[in-house]
């Protein structure tokens, strides 16, 4: 039998559990997402990827400023669900919604628990030179990503991923693990472990880690960089016009090549780090497309021996 479902979701990244669970003809009774956001040129509201499709979908859809209030628990009770399972929703569940269906609260985390329980598991992944990483579904209960673990799957990370290609793997992996997760939970047979030791956290993406540092090891740099692409994306100042200008890098590969952190040594953008070199292959100026490296070198006069603070 079909469950009948609370889905709990925001971005992209939920996007392709919501379709897959319904695909496979469980029924959502709610789906709840954060609400719109000002956004874009005009400061319109922006209703998250999950409300979109929810609404294309003809799904009641929830935006609740806070589940700790009785009435919250109430609007989520009376759906009479069996379950509720949670995609990178955003927000805190408090015990008594923890509690509040038939089976329990799961949630689809990306990483491989307990590495990188928190906000940003795929960044820190890629951001630490991680080897390994993937999606796990977790019966939730009242810690920071430390419930129960009943599936995995895993993905090799390699050099040339960035954050972005990382998320666009593991969200169709996840949403595929989620619907055989819940295809056991449905026979009575989903087993659940708990986590090991070792953990460690994700913490959220400050803005101030973001500017790049050509005193790293061009491995280390190369990782800092693919870990904040595309957004926040990793910065460095270059002398363009005449002035310092910020300048986004998002996709590179290590070079051969040395010369003083940040010294250019070529027209093809190799940049020295403090032990070997980067190739820039991808980048994006404030309030412009991102361009390959050659589109970008057309438009300036950058050329050795400039040097990207």
């Amino acid at each position: 039998m079909p469950l009948r479902l609370i889905f709990m979701g925001t971005p992209d990244f939920a996007v392709p559990t919501l379709l897959d669970l319904v695909a496979h003809g469980h029924r959502i009774a709610a789906v709840y997402t954060r609400a719109a956001k000002p956004g874009g040129r005009g400061m319109k509201l922006q209703l998250s990827p999950v409300e979109l499709e929810a609404r294309r979908l003809g799904l009641a859809v929830a935006t609740p400023a806070t589940l700790r209030t009785p009435q919250a628990l109430a609007g989520f009770r009376q759906h009479e669900a069996d379950a509720a399972v949670v995609v990178a929703y955003g927000m805190i569940l408090p015990q008594a919604i923890l509690d509040a269906t038939r089976l329990g609260c799961f949630n689809l985390h990306a990483s491989l628990l307990p590495r990188w329980r928190g906000a940003a598991p795929i960044n820190r992944a890629i951001m630490a030179g991680d080897h390994e990483t993937g999606v796990m579904v977790m019966r939730m209960d009242s810690g920071l990503d430390t419930g129960g673990v009943a599936m995995a799957e895993r993905v090799t990370i390699t050099d040339a991923m960035t954050a972005g290609d990382l998320h666009d793997v593991l969200a169709p992996l996840g949403a595929d693990l989620m619907v055989r997760a819940l295809a056991a939970l449905e026979r009575g047979m989903l087993q659940l472990a708990p986590q090991g030791e070792g953990a460690t956290y994700a913490a959220k993406i400050d803005k101030g880690e973001t500017r790049i540092d050509w005193n790293k090891q061009a491995g280390e740099a190369l990782r800092h960089i693919h870990g904040l692409s595309p957004f926040p994306g990793a910065w460095c100042e270059m002398p363009l016009e005449g002035a310092p200008v910020r300048v986004k890098i998002l996709r590179c590969e290590l070079a051969d090549g040395s010369g003083a952190p940040g010294e250019l040594l070529d027209d093809r953008l190799t940049v020295a780090c403090n032990g070997g070199a980067l190739r820039i292959l991808e980048l994006q100026r404030a309030g412009k497309q991102p361009m390959k490296w050659q589109e970008f070198l057309r438009g300036t006069q950058l050329r050795p021996p400039a040097r990207l603070n």
